[in-house]
């Protein structure tokens, strides 16, 4: 179903079943293919390519030679019926590649809203991310990474199989990242390594002083209090309890499987 006020360019080829919402653009040499939802006020520009099943919401923006939706480069995927989920807002720059999921996984690949792909940014099979992050150009992601809220992936960073990244972090150009960062955490390096906390990012973002204190002291129990992890962490428990923010470590704790970096 396309609704009447998208606008296909000619050249473009839009496959039978396909939907697209109010105000959709789909440019120039464009290809659109079954199994493919698109959002109202999405703009696709030239030379993209969208396959499917892959859903995308609203007011998106894809530019030039993106590819998203194909099938992913694992090699144990046999064609099974697997998805890509796109929020709202994404900006998604020239050559960017999204997969979608394997049935190894949940079969689905998720990227939320008001996200920034830069130029070649990679997300590969079984991806999980959240809202408001940043992708510099040729961040690397492998197949089942998880990334927080308000991330930032700086240029060149190449981010291991099954690594979470918290929300908040900062990780600098040209990284390594192989075992797990904690929520607002900057880091760098081959192989990453903590660099303290995401400070500035904090403050553009609201968080009180008391929070960002709170923080700073997580931090000192992780990385400076000469404490194993499984310490640290029933310290960390304890210190939740009085300040929200923390939380974040909490939550982070219970679903980190690869060790975290230190």
């Amino acid at each position: 179903m396309i609704h009447e006020t998208a606008q296909i360019h000619p050249t473009a080829v839009v496959e039978e079943g396909v939907i697209l919402g109010a105000n959709v653009k789909v440019g120039a040499f464009s290809f659109i293919g079954e199994g493919v939802e698109i959002g109202e006020g999405t703009e696709v520009k030239t030379h993209v390519v969208i396959k499917g099943p892959t859903k995308i919401g609203c007011d998106n923006k894809i530019y030039q030679f993106a590819s998203i939706g194909e099938e992913c480069q694992d090699l144990k995927y046999a064609g099974e019926p697997t998805t890509l989920i796109i929020g709202d807002r994404n900006t998604i720059r020239e050559s960017v590649t999204m997969h979608r999921g394997t049935i190894q996984d949940e079969g689905t690949t998720k990227v939320g809203n008001d996200n920034l792909f830069m130029i070649n940014a990679h997300v590969a099979h079984d991806c999980v991310i959240g809202d408001r992050c940043i992708f510099a150009n040729n961040a690397t992601l492998a197949g089942h990474v998880t990334v927080g809220d308000y991330a930032i992936v700086g240029g060149m960073t190449a981010i291991h199989q099954f690594c979470t990244i918290g929300s908040h972090c900062m990780l600098g150009g040209g990284s390594i990242v192989v075992q797990d960062v904690p929520p607002y955490v900057m880091a760098q390096g081959n192989h990453c390594a903590p660099f303290g906390i995401n400070v500035e990012g904090l403050k553009r973002r609201g968080f009180e002083k008391s929070a960002i204190k709170a923080i700073r002291a997580v931090y000192k129990e992780l990385y400076r209090s000469g404490k194993t992890l499984e310490e640290a962490k029933k310290q960390v428990v304890e210190m939740s309890k009085d300040e929200q923010a923390l939380q974040l470590f909490v939550e982070f704790f219970e679903n980190s499987s690869r060790g975290i970096i230190r």
